[in-house]
């Protein structure tokens, strides 16, 4: 687990990418809220976070200061997951991942890499649905892949 802690505004940008095909699925409400959960947010910000589960937010600023290479594409592979819970990506959810993306300072291959992760562990049994998404091995996986990046480029 990355040590930096998650800031409020990433859990509402992942909100936002709910909302872009003008709907937000209980589903992916429960997904955002564990999140936020799991990262060990107060009851305040995770009070903030349920509200814009519950009415339409746009992808707002993003606060990156104190988030490492892998916070960032940790956050960008729960936003595919979470775009894709439905089953299908529409236009304007993948306008806001490339937004996201954009925000986060996520080039474009490294978001390919994110995504398959996401849709890897998803694809584990039973492993779509909010309450048993690994969140953990989303996160230990890009970590590992940070890593064999690093020490590739190191052995070089």
């Amino acid at each position: 687990m990355s040590e930096s802690k998650l800031h409020k505004d990433i859990f509402v940008a992942l909100a936002a990418i709910a909302w872009a095909d003008g709907k937000l699925d209980p589903d992916e409400a429960d997904a955002i809220v564990r999140a936020a959960v799991d990262e060990g947010l107060s009851l305040e910000e995770i009070g903030e976070i349920e509200a814009a589960t519950k009415e339409k937010v746009d992808l707002g600023v993003i606060d990156k200061t104190g988030l490492s290479k892998e916070d960032r594409l940790f956050v960008y592979a729960v936003a595919c997951w979470i775009a894709n819970m439905d089953g299908q990506v529409t236009k304007e959810e993948g306008e806001a991942l490339a937004k996201l993306g954009e925000r986060l300072g996520v080039p474009e291959r490294p978001r390919g890499s994110a995504e398959a992760i996401a849709r890897k562990v998803a694809e584990m049994p039973e492993g779509d649905r909010p309450a048993r998404y690994d969140l953990a091995a989303v996160r230990r996986i890009i970590g590992e892949r940070l890593r064999e990046a690093q020490a590739a480029r190191a052995g070089s």
